[in-house]
């Protein structure tokens, strides 16, 4: 079953290259951390403060993309923990059609921030029991 879940929380470092993201059940208690890059942690975070950069940078690039080419994205899905490694799928409607792509989950959370609204996230229940 899919949970969804928001944005909680995000903290960058600048002593290390260990960035956190904190996701929230919307309609439950439940949380936890997801490990990203720097880059995709300051990406989040830009569009979480308000901040449109005057060129597009990779996420508005693969928004931009999805878009031109007539597809929709409809929410990020974090489908799988194996071995501390999280997976996320990107969901897309294409001529009708759901097309899933797979992408690492700070790809798929900081995606989901440059919408406005953002869009959902969900995560998979087992991913989050074994999280917890």
């Amino acid at each position: 079953m899919l949970i969804r879940m928001e944005l909680a929380r995000i903290i960058i470092s600048e002593i290390n290259d260990q960035q956190v993201v904190f996701l929230r059940e919307v309609d439950g208690e439940r949380s936890f951390p997801i490990l990203i890059g720097i880059f995709e942690a300051t990406s989040i975070d830009r569009r979480v403060q308000g901040h449109v950069p005057p060129r597009p940078l990779t996420h508005d690039l693969l928004k931009n993309v999805i878009q031109e080419m007539g597809g929709e994205l409809q929410d990020v899905v974090i489908t799988n923990l194996v071995e501390h490694t999280y997976y996320a799928v990107l969901r897309i409607r294409l001529n009708g059609e759901l097309v899933e792509v797979d992408s690492r989950p700070s790809d798929a959370i900081a995606l989901a921030a440059h919408y406005d609204p953002h869009l959902p996230i969900y995560v998979d229940e087992d991913v989050i029991e074994q999280a917890g």
